[in-house]
């Protein structure tokens, strides 16, 4: 640290601990949540888009309000990411949804790891590569001299056969095992008739291409492009600007954004170990607090921050793409081929639709996923997907954060959806996915019986 970064710390220090004192001392309730136990802070991450929350807090300083002094760092991958969480290298992460709960659950590490914060909606795409692009483009339904969107899987099945037929396998990337892109992939091909293959954890087997049609793996987000360009994979599953990338590079076409697999799907959250909290909740509180402030930020007035928003994005320290790349779809819009650029306002969503809130449903919607593809090799009642949701999703120190945020009369609480103070934790039955099936978190085995192409009841490879 500079002599001038130290001098300006001391300085932010000494007038937010004055002002928290002028505060305490004329309303006698203000920063009742008490100062942090924890002041220095590292937090992971992965160059994606959807590590906004982080990048903005820091910007914008929301952390130094909470006389939180952090430092965001770049992390290889999602398992470098999330083993440092769990050593304590990291004291926190911009992770997949899927990561916590895995954790938790012991699939791959095992170590209580917890979310009090979603970090956004949306902001994955599927893209082809232009080989498989030109053998799904003849059987694409067009419309007004374009490509109708959304694209179903069952476009991409002759192509895949063709493949089988020539004792090729076809070949799709995606970015970790828990992730939601592996679980977006998988739903899109299933929906569309084509086997994305099963793990077999309980006889070691953590492929996950048994009796597959199209065969996946693990490649980092920054390096789809590439991957696909050097013909190792044919697509891939991967948040921004990853599919725009390709776009710009001419190498690939996205053919459909995950906001059409599910309308508003739950993507990142802040993970930190479950003994982190213990050891420093008012710390944590704070955190989620400055995060809930970026979210805000990021959404307000339709996206008005957006543009500034990808110019932080845009430096090498972030995501380090180009401006225009990352614009493409931050800015409510994304592009599928050259030329075809269309507005999807919706396309990254960071507070509106109640984004922040870690509701159980969505952890147990992963967790439906894990089992219908092996990664939890038998059968579980419904109550231990709650158990675990409850375990793991803590909507309790997001309630913490949103009255201390009301209490300080930095946010209004106008400004929150008002489930945030009626929710059981449970979004209640969702109509939205593409296949049409209904998906109720109270219910999980009924909903992993309901899915066509998947393990079902007490079935164990």
């Amino acid at each position: 640290m500079t002599n001038q970064q130290t001098g300006r710390r001391s300085f932010i220090k000494k007038t937010t601990l004055a002002i928290a004192s002028a505060m305490v001392f004329s309303s006698g309730s203000a920063y009742a949540l008490g100062y942090p136990e924890k002041e220095d802070l590292k937090f992971g991450f992965i160059k994606l888009t959807d590590m906004a929350p982080l990048a903005i807090a820091y910007e914008k300083r929301f952390f130094e309000d909470e006389g939180l002094y952090v430092q965001l760092e770049a992390q290889a991958n999602w398992k470098v990411l999330l083993d440092r969480v769990i050593d304590g290298q990291l004291d926190g992460a911009h992770m997949l949804a899927g990561q916590p709960i895995a954790a938790t659950i012991g699939y791959g590490t095992k170590a209580n790891v917890i979310t009090p914060i979603s970090m956004d909606l949306n902001g994955n795409a599927i893209t082809v590569s232009n080989k498989t692009w030109a053998a799904m483009k003849p059987n694409v339904e067009m419309e007004n001299g374009k490509p109708k969107h959304p694209i179903s899987a069952s476009i991409l099945k002759p192509v895949v056969e063709s493949y089988k037929n020539a004792g090729k396998a076809f070949k799709m990337g995606m970015v970790f095992p828990v992730s939601t892109h592996n679980y977006e992939l998988r739903y899109w091909l299933a929906a569309g008739g084509l086997k994305p293959g099963y793990y077999a954890p309980h006889k070691g087997d953590t492929a996950g291409t048994l009796n597959a049609d199209v065969l996946l793996s693990v490649t980092p987000p920054p390096q789809m492009p590439s991957t696909m360009e050097a013909g190792t994979i044919e697509g891939y599953c991967v948040g921004e600007p990853w599919n725009q990338q390709a776009v710009f590079k001419g190498i690939g076409v996205p053919v459909i954004s995950d906001n059409s697999i599910q309308t508003n799907n739950p993507e990142k959250v802040f993970g930190l170990r479950e003994d982190f909290y213990e050891q420093y909740p008012n710390t944590t509180i704070r955190i989620v607090k400055a995060m809930i402030r970026a979210a805000k930020w990021l959404d307000e007035k339709n996206n008005k921050n957006r543009p500034e928003a990808v110019k932080i994005l845009s430096k090498s320290s972030y995501v380090g793409a180009d401006y225009k790349v990352i614009a493409n779809s931050m800015t409510g819009t994304f592009e599928y081929e050259k030329g075809d650029k269309r507005s999807e306002p919706d396309f990254n969503v960071f507070f509106r639709y109640n984004a922040t809130y870690p509701y159980y449903s969505d952890a147990i919607w992963y967790m439906t996923q894990m089992r219908r593809w092996g990664q939890i090799s038998e059968y579980k009642p419904d109550t231990w997907y709650q158990d675990m949701a409850k375990k793991v999703y803590r909507p309790d120190i997001y309630k913490k954060a949103v009255a201390a945020l009301i209490e300080d009369g930095v946010m209004k609480k106008s400004d929150f959806d008002t489930a945030v103070f009626t929710t059981d934790g449970y979004r209640g039955v969702q109509n939205d996915f593409m296949d049409g099936i209904p998906y109720d978190g109270s219910k999980p085995n009924a909903y992993i019986d309901s899915l066509k192409i998947g393990l079902k009841g007490k079935e164990k490879l």
